[in-house]
């Protein structure tokens, strides 16, 4: 079955204007990079994201999902199959201490205004890239805070497109990981609990959080965000920069000279300077420290 069948099929159920062929990705990444999608989805409600993914079940099609493409690298070939983008499903809800925020929703967003309604908890996101959907997936974290500390609960879809509700303890919550991740389910929601907290220091905590962040992280060039996991009793930004790393890379991509923990594509990047910058880094840590340095940025798609 050609992509032009795939296309006419799910435009019957999600509509016309939400499903694209041959879509550019470089346009739905935070990299800027990025071949074309075989067929890009974008539906605007849980039904419909159910739809494609049983469709796609059912004949055999592959899907990669894509949050708002913060921690994401795809390689210049694109990807065949489905990319399906839930940035439309974005809806924030607050009742007292819980929050619920719909997978497509900015993580930034639900972290802000839980502060400003005086719900503490949530600050350590604040300046976090990426969708509720993205933070589950990854357990997201900073500044000593992490997605497991105030999670309740999520909805997902299995590949298969069954809906279910997961608990805390059900998402085996770890460093950078979670079920949602080894089981390839897609997160539909989040819920999670917060505290009441003083509005000043929850102010001055998310003052602080954005100053950090804006001091210390290369915010002015397009970027994937952290590249590496920290290794065990190291950090992986300090190994680089002691690499003598910084500044260094392939085509227009380049190890920031901020953070060495970024790799930032500084001009006209290809995925393919990205990923062998990528590559230049983990040989001289591995080379000058015996350390492997595992990837938090994904790489999806294919080569040129």
């Amino acid at each position: 079955m050609s992509k032009q069948q795939w296309a006419d099929d799910l435009k019957k159920v999600i509509g016309d204007d939400k499903v694209k062929i041959d879509e550019p990705l470089s346009l739905h990444t935070v990299t800027r990079m990025g071949g074309r999608a075989d067929l890009f989805c974008d539906p605007e409600t849980e039904e419909g994201v159910q739809a494609v993914v049983r469709y796609a079940h059912e004949n055999g099609i592959p899907v990669l999902l894509l949050g708002n493409g913060s921690n994401m690298v795809v390689r210049d070939g694109g990807v065949r199959g489905i990319v399906l983008n839930l940035s439309n499903l974005n809806e924030i809800r607050f009742d007292g201490k819980s929050v619920y925020a719909e997978s497509g929703a900015d993580i930034k967003v639900v972290s802000r205004e839980s502060a400003s309604r005086g719900l503490t908890g949530f600050e350590f996101a604040c300046g976090i890239p990426g969708s509720v959907g993205g933070a589950m997936v990854m357990n997201a974290g900073a500044y000593g805070g992490e997605i497991k500390d105030i999670i309740h609960r999520c909805t997902i879809l299995t590949p298969e497109g069954e809906r279910m509700v997961l608990s805390k303890e059900e998402l085996e919550l770890g460093y950078r990981t979670s079920i949602i991740a080894k089981k390839g389910y897609y997160v539909l929601s989040a819920e999670f609990t917060l505290e009441e907290g003083d509005q000043e220091e929850i102010d001055a905590k998310v003052a602080d959080l954005t100053h950090q962040r804006e001091s210390k992280q290369p915010l002015e060039f397009p970027s994937a965000g952290s590249v590496f996991k920290r290794p065990p009793g190291y950090f992986a930004g300090k190994l680089i920069q002691d690499s003598g790393l910084q500044g260094k890379g392939f085509g227009g991509a380049e190890v920031s000279t901020k953070h060495a923990g970024f790799i930032v594509n500084k001009n006209g990047a290809t995925a393919t300077d990205y990923i062998r910058t990528i590559e230049m880094v983990r040989d001289a840590v591995k080379s000058n420290f015996g350390v492997d340095l595992e990837l938090e940025v994904k790489i999806v798609g294919e080569e040129s």
